[in-house]
């Protein structure tokens, strides 16, 4: 049985207001502006400052990000490059983020032996609320542990049908 998304917070309600606004705004400056043009005869360069001039990368990405409502995923993005200084030198050598689900609000990290992945697991509360204070409250939710993936199944004369490999290793 699939469960329901999560009710949007009220923080999510006010960004998701706060972007229709801005784009019902920006489209009514649009719409000024063409006819403000098609009155002085079509389009022409001007000293101020329009929407058809050049900007930086740094404010275009940033307007993309705004524009699409990626703030969270690119903030949790920005937490992945950082994963060092975050969780500390030692468990980032044995655990790596591997994906955020933005709708469940989950941040999976994959480890490469059972005992680190234990250890995460142990550590998860405390993760989750460092990285809501850099984040924002609410940014993840659960913190999915994965412990390794172990090598591929192969199929022979030695093995059992059915068999899944050295559980203690590859759990």
């Amino acid at each position: 049985m699939p469960s329901a998304p999560p009710e949007p917070s009220g923080v999510d309600l006010a960004r998701v207001a706060l972007r229709a606004a801005k784009e019902q705004a920006r489209a009514r400056g649009d719409a000024v502006a063409q006819k403000k043009q098609a009155r002085r005869g079509g389009l022409r360069s001007g000293a101020r400052a329009d929407g058809r001039d050049p900007m930086a990368l740094g404010a275009a990405i940033n307007r993309l990000i705004t524009e699409r409502g990626w703030e969270a995923p690119a903030a949790v993005g920005g937490v992945m490059g950082r994963w060092p200084q975050i969780v500390g030198d030692d468990l980032a050598k044995h655990c790596v983020p591997q994906k955020y689900d933005e709708d469940e609000r989950v941040l999976t990290v994959q480890c490469d032996s059972t005992a680190w992945a234990t250890q995460l697991r142990l550590l998860a509360p405390q993760l989750v609320a460092r990285l809501n204070e850099d984040l924002g409250h609410g940014t993840v939710k659960l913190l999915k542990v994965l412990g390794p993936g172990g090598p591929p199944r192969r199929f022979g004369p030695l093995r059992a049908p059915g068999s899944t490999g050295p559980g203690d290793t590859y759990g």
